[in-house]
Order: C-alpha cells, then structure tokens, then sequence
C-alpha cells in the first residue's frame, strides 16, 4: 500500500491545487510512482477520464504532473454547482442526480465507503498519494461528518502539511488561527507549515518564519515565492478571469455566472502577442478580434443573463461587423435558436436562443460523456482556415442538439458564416487548430504572425517542472519525504 501526505490550506485558493501538483511531479522525478487524490471537489471545470469518467479538472492536472492517466480513482465524488444552493453529485465519474446543499450535507457520509474503496484501490498501485483538502479544515459549523479534510486525513491515516497564502495578507491570522481551531488529535496530524505564494525578499521573511514555529508549535517546511508558471486552474477564483490587458490580438471570452472548463482557452495566451479577457458587460467587451462563449453548467439561466446584460445584443452586433464568435458546449447550445428542459435536468422551462446558429437543444436525463477527435470540415467564412485540422478532446453535456447548419466538424457541430459552435472541451489544444485561429486573426488585422505550432501537451509538461523547481528549492524536501516515511 502507498504511503500518504495530505495537503489542506487555510482557504480556498490558498495553493493547494498547485503544491499538491508540484509534489506529484517532485515524486515522480525522484522514481516514485505517485497519484493525486481528493475525496470530494467541488468545481465547474472538469475532465474526462479514459474510460468516460468525470473528474475535477486539478486532478487531472495533478495526474499529468505525476506522469500517470487521470482515473476516476483520484476523485471520487465530484460536485458541480447548478444553482446556489444544489449541485450535480458526480460519484466514481458518473452522475447520479442533482441535491440541494443541506440534502447532500445529511447524506455525504453514506458515500465514505465508495471513497475509502477508491482510495485502497488507487494506493495499491502507487507509492505515494498526494491527497488535496478542499477550502478551510476549520469551517466550524460544517466539520461534523466531513470527508474531505481531517476527516479524511484520520481515514487515510495521513500526515498533514497546512498551506497559506501570504500574497492574500494576514499569513499569521491564517495559519495560527487554523492551528488554535483544531482540536488536539488534528493538531497532532499536521506536521508542518508553508507560506506560500511570497512576492520579494523572502530573507525578510525569517523573523516571520521564528514567529509562525514559535507561536504554531509547528515548522515551516518553506517559504515558497510566488512562481510564475502557466498551470491549468479550476478555481473559479483563479487571476486568469481577472486579466483585462490587450494584446495585438484580442480575445474576448464570455463569463458565464456558472462558466466552466475555462481552461479551454489557455492555450491561446501561449502565442506571444494574443491576450484573453473574460468579460462580464458591454463595456468591457469593446470590439475584440474574436469571441468565445464557453461551457456553463446552467445555460437556460446563462442564457438568461446574456440576455438581460446586454451582452446578447452585444454580441451579434460584432457578427454583423463581421467579428468571429466560437461557442462551446453551454455557449453553443446558446448560440442555437432554442434550449428545452422538459424534464428539470438543469433548472427545467423553454428559451429563445442567439439564433446565430439553425439549431436547437434538448436537454434529458442522460448525460453525455466521452473522449472524442476527428476533423474540421468547414468550407465557408473565418473558421475555413481549420478545414481538415484534426482535433482531440472530450463532451460533457446533457443536451442532445439538432442541427440544419453546416456542420463544423466531422462528428458534428455547425457554422454560418463567421459563426461556429460544438461541444468538445480542450478542442483548441490541438496545435493545427489554435496556430491556424491564431494566424488568421494576425491575417486579419494585416499583422505578420511570427509564431509556430505549438505543442501544447510539450508546452504543459514544461511548466510542471517550472513549478517543482520552484518548489523543491524553496522547501525542505528531506523533512517532506521523512514525514512521508513517519505517517501520523
């Protein structure tokens, strides 16, 4: 069986994702065979594992920073946010029914046998797993039953390494007022401390490290500073959806209030001289080059919100000027003439779509979920330039569409004129599509693109390491691997 090490922050973005991520790769660059592990994720932006399973898009990451196939194995129970107060409950990669908040907080502790199972069966054939918490171990008022922080920690019987975010402020507040809410068997799991995300100096940092020891009664593994890799984020807090520079070339991407599988797009920030903005009104969106309305995870309400922002208007006023639109998943059944929910699998009731694309959407009780690829076979208007590039990815969605629409690709999708939709997430991975979408836009503005393809998966693996070199620098790896080998 794999020994353990559980990651918990003193709050949601504290860098949990990302340190779990660089331990992964740490391990699997000293031969060990490692996996990543968090019992419950809450997060719109998933994957699709191998066999079809869903999972949070961090693990996934984590995975391939682990150099080892994302599995169902690695997250158990995933929770994706319908409405403020539901989610869909996703268990060992399969959805199985949408619950209210306080429905699922009665019932999550029937669940505690499929994750332990999942976990024994991902431990057998690993040498180390890395378990990631969720959000703060010490939300009071929610600690009873949890199965995702000291719960699980006590379950796994895994030492604990608590992690705060300094570039937030009040580093000492977070990470000794932490410590002071655990009860004392908890405090006796967690086995260090890091201050993570540092910006400056970090020797002036010690008196502060002598503080945190002195006043925690725990050691600070590390001071990390704030690295600067370009790293898939799940977090809906992530800095990605705050960018608002402009670059030669333009991207504007819709935020959605439930958008999900936002890294779709990160591929594009790789070309040097293209920015992507995530826009939430007609004022920030302006006249961009181009326009990409991503996935959400309630489009009929999405829609809604385009609609009542002003933004839908918006947005056909750029196509009729001739801007290209890209909707993918949620953003093109919205970009069709109709969305139905007969049966309440989202938030039920019917709507009027864009009407940019002859199709319509139908949503049931099943949920569509596969790895896909094939060809574009556009022949018209701007996306004529991805006429036979080959594409990878993978669907989640419950509607099923109907389309009278060119299609846009060889397993579906449609087009007219400078307007495009499908449903497959990471399609702009390929280096043929975003490279020749990228060249075009240059094209466009009469500007020379001096860019090349780029390989995104070489791009990736690249920033893995970037990430583990900073991190292995900035801790004490020795005392990591030793509180490995100690367990609790």
């Amino acid at each position: 069986m794999a020994k353990a090490i559980m990651i918990q922050g003193t709050m949601s973005n504290a860098g949990k994702s990302f340190f779990a991520a660089a331990l992964c790769r740490i391990f699997s660059q000293d031969g060990y065979s490692c996996a990543p592990f968090k019992s419950q994720n809450m997060a719109l932006n998933s994957f699709i594992t191998a066999d079809g399973g869903e999972i949070g898009r961090a693990q996934a990451m984590q995975a391939e920073a682990a150099g080892t196939e994302p599995s169902a194995l690695m997250n158990p129970v995933l929770l994706k946010p319908t409405t403020d107060v539901g989610s869909q409950v996703i268990v060992n990669g399969s959805p199985v029914g949408n619950m209210r908040a306080a429905e699922y907080f009665r019932r999550k502790h029937e669940l505690v046998p499929q994750i332990m199972e999942s976990y024994r069966r991902l431990s057998e054939m690993h040498d180390i797993i890395v378990i990631e918490g969720a959000g703060s171990p010490v939300e009071l008022n929610l600690k009873k039953g949890d199965i995702v922080n000291m719960g699980m920690a006590e379950l796994a019987k895994a030492p604990v390494i608590l992690v705060g975010d300094i570039d937030r402020g009040g580093i000492f507040a977070q990470l000794l007022g932490t410590l002071s809410l655990f009860e004392q068997h908890e405090l006796d799991m967690v086995k260090g401390l890091v201050v993570n995300k540092f910006r400056g100096d970090i020797a002036l940092f010690d008196s502060g490290r002598d503080i945190l020891e002195e006043r925690g009664g725990k050691p600070v593994l590390g001071v990390v500073p704030y690295i600067r890799c370009d790293i898939e984020d799940e977090d809906s807090l992530s800095c990605k959806l705050d960018a608002r520079e402009r670059g030669l070339i333009d991207i504007a991407v819709i935020r959605l209030p439930k958008i999900s599988n936002f890294t779709d797009l990160d591929v594009f920030s790789q070309y040097e001289g293209v920015s992507v903005r995530y826009v939430s009104s007609c004022e920030e969106l302006d006249v961009p080059d181009m326009v990409i309305i991503p996935g959400t995870k309630s489009t009929i309400s999405d829609m809604k919100w385009l609609r009542e922002s002003g933004l839908e208007t918006a947005v056909k006023r750029l196509v009729y000027r001739g801007v290209p639109v890209f909707g993918i998943c949620g953003g093109y059944q919205m970009m069709g003439k109709e969305i139905s929910d007969p049966l309440g699998a989202e938030c039920g009731g019917t709507i009027s779509g864009m009407e940019l694309l002859k199709c319509s959407t139908v949503f049931g009780n099943e949920k569509h979920m596969a790895r896909t690829g094939g060809h574009f076979i556009c022949g018209e208007g701007f996306f004529a330039c991805l006429n036979g590039a080959e594409f990878s990815g993978y669907e989640i969605h419950m509607g099923i569409t109907e389309s009278s629409s060119p299609a846009l690709l060889d397993s579906g999708g449609a087009y007219e004129g400078n307007v495009c939709g499908c449903y497959i997430h990471g399609i702009f991975d390929s280096a043929q599509v975003s490279e020749r979408i990228v060249k075009r836009l240059f094209e466009e503005k009469g500007l020379t693109f001096r860019g090349g393809v780029t390989d995104r998966r070489a791009y990736k693996e690249k920033q893995y390491d970037i990430l583990a070199e900073g991190v292995r620098r900035s801790v004490d790896m020795d005392r990591i691997y030793s509180i490995i080998r100690e367990g609790i």
